[in-house]
């Protein structure tokens, strides 16, 4: 199947829209706009466009969309991707959950629903989210917030993974598009989910990293 994929060269990505208000004025569906930079500080060269294009993002008015790229070496893309598929238990590598339940489907088939309660000291208590895609293939998954007690209205976040050059490491992209809570900026908003995500990877990392050594 790889082999005839359309690649597409980073740097084809300074060609989309490159600013919030580009972004919200341009009708059409765009990459987040950091996504080229980030990627270009990755082990990887090359992205197919299949798997890109779950990263496009159609940005209303008042909505911010961001993406963080983390590498992680010497875990390789299926000991990672065994954690990050699993729907049903996100806490096994997202910090700032505590628990997580399926309230509706099997958590494996799109259209599954999961409640996930938040570790205290957050500005939120819960949230309902809905599995949109699990493609076990290109290793994408993706999910919405429908509902819960927090200030993340409308959060959709798609993950991908890639495998490095070397084919020991894995990048790990995870894109999101979020309303903008009243009352604060574009930039306050996707600062403050950056840092999540990025939390959460750098868990996943040192998880995936461990699992790896213990196979070896």
């Amino acid at each position: 199947m790889s082999s005839i994929l359309q690649l597409l060269p980073i740097d084809a990505l300074q060609l989309l829209p490159q600013s919030a208000d580009d972004q919200i004025m341009n009708p059409s569906r765009s990459l987040p706009k950091n996504l080229a930079h980030e990627l270009s500080h990755s082990p990887i060269n090359l992205v197919p466009d299949t798997t890109l294009i779950y990263h496009c993002r159609q940005v209303a008015q008042k909505q911010c969309c961001s993406a963080v790229v983390l590498s992680i070496p010497d875990a390789p893309v299926d000991t990672v991707w065994s954690v990050v598929r699993r729907f049903d238990n996100p806490h096994a590598y997202k910090c700032f959950l505590r628990s997580c339940d399926i309230i509706h489907g099997d958590g494996v088939n799109v259209g599954s629903f999961r409640e996930v309660q938040v570790i205290s000291g957050l500005p939120a208590a819960s949230s309902t989210e809905r599995l949109d895609t699990l493609d076990d293939e290109r290793r994408v998954i993706g999910f919405s917030v429908v509902g819960g007690e927090h200030r993340l209205n409308n959060y959709q976040s798609v993950t991908t993974l890639h495998p490095t050059e070397d084919g020991k490491g894995t990048v790990v992209v995870e894109s999101y598009v979020v309303d903008t809570p009243a009352g604060n900026s574009w930039e306050e908003t996707c600062d403050f989910v950056d840092t999540i995500v990025r939390c959460n990877l750098q868990s996943l990392a040192k998880i995936t990293q461990k699992m790896a050594k213990n196979c070896t």
